[in-house]
């Protein structure tokens, strides 16, 4: 008797893999926006999970975004059940902004951040141990490409883990064609979102072309076309050093935070829960280890990830390594920074 088709078989692989640390009984969901990448992951999940113990659900995000949303998201969801998923939620959210998004990322940015706050309240609601993502190695090379594109470090460069917190990414060794043809042998007809492309009625914040949807459609190609086949993986095995080096530096870095720490009251101008640093601990470490912990520590004192960039933490190092009287420096969160008396102080203004 013949086997599996070979990339079914190896998206079951995955998510077996992804998922052999969990225990029988738990609950897992997989986030299923009904096009081939998290359709395939639902039906390799589907497959793997009852004969591993797991019981296994999903969450169907509507955006909202497009006439019709809430049909697509119910042929979603009637397309999870009928592959034995329960329970099945659907969730509607409200973007901000609209189609026009708000904020420096647009569109896209906007329903990122509306999608997860979606699938992290459906995680705790149901208790699931995991949220699956059907994230593949072709989504890893364009986000190796997009940090590229904006300058990023080692971590941003290293692109998607394939688990951190609930969230976990089977498919990131597996390639977008591998997920359509996983559809096919499954008889799936997945949704192929006109909206979500660089030609598409969406753009960017500054009116350009979705960013992602621009690399996927014309830079990956090029590159391709330029240096032969193997691209995509040549990227995703970029994305494998680099997470390996990131998190070394990481820790790293972290143990250097703990050493610079300076405990006691904090200064008067400063909130409670300040984070005061020795600046001499910090002069005397490596540029790419005390600019990590500078990061850290901006973020404990309340920065805002997603808005607290290099260019701010390149300012903050300044009052460390070229420090001639700066005054206090405002972060975004906002979180001010200020050095006095041999040591840098985070907080609220």
């Amino acid at each position: 008797m013949p086997g599996p088709d070979p990339d079914v078989a190896a998206a079951r692989l995955a998510v077996r893999g992804a998922l052999a640390d969990l225990p029988a009984g738990v609950r897992v969901l997989v986030a299923c926006s009904g096009g081939a990448d998290s359709l395939a992951l639902a039906a390799a999940t589907a497959f793997v999970a009852p004969r591993q113990g797991w019981s296994a659900g999903a969450v169907v995000v509507d955006h909202r975004l497009r006439p019709g949303s809430d049909v697509a998201a119910a042929r979603t969801a009637r397309l999870c059940r009928h592959l034995g998923l329960e329970p099945v939620d659907v969730r509607a959210v409200d973007v901000a902004g609209g189609p026009a998004g708000t904020g420096a990322g647009g569109p896209e940015a906007a329903a990122r951040a509306a999608r997860y706050a979606a699938l992290r309240g459906a995680c705790e609601h149901h208790g699931a141990a995991a949220v699956l993502l059907g994230h593949t190695l072709d989504d890893q090379a364009e986000t190796v490409l997009l940090g590229l594109a904006r300058g990023s470090g080692a971590r941003s460069l290293a692109g998607m883990p394939a688990r951190r917190g609930p969230w976990r990414r089977p498919f990131l060794a597996l390639r977008r064609s591998q997920t359509e043809q996983v559809c096919h042998a499954a008889g799936l007809d997945f949704e192929r979102d006109p909206t979500n492309a660089a030609d598409g009625p969406w753009r960017a914040a500054d009116g350009s072309p979705l960013r992602r949807a621009a690399v996927r459609e014309r830079a990956l190609p090029a590159l391709v076309d330029a240096l032969g086949p193997g691209v995509v993986e040549a990227l995703g095995r970029t994305s494998a050093q680099l997470t390996r080096d990131a998190d070394l530096l990481d820790a790293q870095a972290a143990a250097l935070l703990e050493q610079a720490l300076v405990t006691g009251e904090p200064p008067e101008d400063q909130d409670d829960d300040a984070v005061v640093l020795d600046v001499a601990v910090l002069e005397a470490a490596h540029p790419a280890l005390r600019t990590r912990a500078l990061h850290a520590a901006a973020l404990r004192a309340g920065a805002t990830p997603g808005a607290l960039a290099a260019v701010h933490i390149d300012t903050v190092d300044a009052l460390v390594t070229a420090y001639h009287g700066q005054g206090p420096l405002t972060l975004p969160g906002p979180v001010s920074a200020a050095r006095r008396c041999g040591t840098l102080a985070f907080g609220r203004p």
